[in-house]
């Protein structure tokens, strides 16, 4: 193929595909523990790939999901889920504008990503995210009305569910979906029932599907684009979320901001002392579980153990490793030079994304990573 006819078909195809980057390395640190490279050069990774996707004109890509829902997994309650994911977002939208970069031309390219647990602050997280995103975009920032609007993900909380008494994860799930839903989500996930014991079954995975056909296409309530607005319960809740969530800016704030908090791991130690508090009240029966601490079956509601946990088969497992295998001896010849290419492009201060577009082309995941250690180095926790 000519290459200018390449590079029209490659413009075309980048500035029209759909997806997201999850990459999000302050939720990471945080929460999530697979950091693989140092916070500073990950996050000019992350930059390297929001000013690709302004160049090329990528724009239904999200660059990056924000990420609340590790750092709610991890244990952290509904408010400092919320706090340190926006406080998150907000620090790289001033990463990026410290790169030179418009706030219209990257702010409509973030995503976010929040958990929904059962806890009523849950049932307002979506609209309190936009009040405080659109207010500070619009009169901090002087983004445009496009800048203004916060998308987000919202997957029903994993943390929630139980070993036992499985078959009563579905309707934990089913009234955090409700949650999402009433709170104009963009996009959903529902967890299988039997996700806490084990790896998702087809049976279990149409279970959590039909949960969200349910509401959207049979309960009636649900046709109305916003059932709850005006109700007392959701404006009181929404106005002390949204204090509650603004007091935890000025924590993070007066250590520093997300980084300086991050240097003595006080997002770390918040998250942990709070998954200790929702462990001890749950132990003690102070947080009502229904078949887990209360209201237990006449067995006792054991803790219920997988028949089967699907893994990969040996022959799966082999099969991808010899075609790795033949992947890298097919390109042995140009990976050196490619490797090579993209450390120097690193160290020049190059954008590596772009050279990555052209470097994954011929090596492997491992091999660009272990080429990205020896120049920006491999990620250390502060201790």
């Amino acid at each position: 193929m000519p290459p200018d006819v390449y590079q029209k078909i490659k413009a075309f195809a980048v500035s029209t595909v759909r997806g997201t980057v999850q990459a999000d390395i302050l939720k990471e640190d945080q929460a999530q523990n697979t950091c693989i490279f140092s916070t500073e050069f990950a996050l000019r990774m992350m930059g390297d790939i929001q000013q690709y996707f302004i160049d090329q004109k990528v724009r239904n890509f999200y660059s990056v999901s924000i990420s609340g829902y590790h750092i709610a997994e991890a244990g952290a309650n509904p408010i400092s889920q919320l706090a340190f994911t926006l406080s998150n977002g907000f620090t790289y939208v001033e990463y990026y504008l410290s790169r030179g970069m418009h706030i219209d031309d990257f702010a409509p390219n973030l995503s976010f990503f929040f958990s929904n647990g059962i806890d009523p602050e849950y049932s307002v997280i979506g609209r309190v995210a936009r009040r405080i995103w659109a207010k500070a975009i619009k009169n901090k920032y002087k983004g445009n009305d496009r800048s203004q609007k916060l998308k987000y993900h919202i997957q029903t909380s994993g943390r929630s569910l139980h070993a036992q008494e499985i078959d009563f994860n579905d309707i934990r799930t089913t009234l955090q979906a409700l949650y999402a839903i009433y709170d104009n989500c963009n996009s959903l996930h529902t967890n299988a029932y039997d996700e806490a014991i084990t790896t998702p079954t087809e049976e279990s995975v149409r279970r959590a599907m039909a949960i969200q056909l349910i509401i959207n296409r049979e309960l009636g309530l649900a046709k109305n684009e916003n059932p709850l607005q005006g109700a007392f319960i959701i404006e009181e809740l929404t106005d002390l979320v949204e204090d509650a969530v603004l007091a935890e800016f000025k924590r993070i704030n007066d250590r520093g901001g997300v980084l300086g908090a991050m240097e003595t791991m006080y997002q770390r130690g918040k998250i942990q002392e709070e998954s200790l508090y929702y462990e001890t009240l749950k132990h003690t029966g102070e947080y009502p579980i229904v078949g887990v601490n209360t209201f237990l079956n006449k067995k006792g509601s054991p803790t219920i153990t997988p028949s089967e946990v699907i893994r990969a088969t040996e022959e799966e497992k082999q099969f991808q490793i010899a075609a790795l295998k033949a992947f890298q001896e097919r390109n042995a010849d140009k990976a050196p030079a490619l490797l090579k290419k993209l450390q120097q492009a690193a160290i020049a201060g190059d954008n590596i994304f772009e050279t990555l577009m052209e470097v994954c082309k011929y090596c492997s995941l491992g091999q660009i990573s272990h080429a990205l250690y020896e120049v920006g180095g491999q990620y250390r926790r502060n201790m």
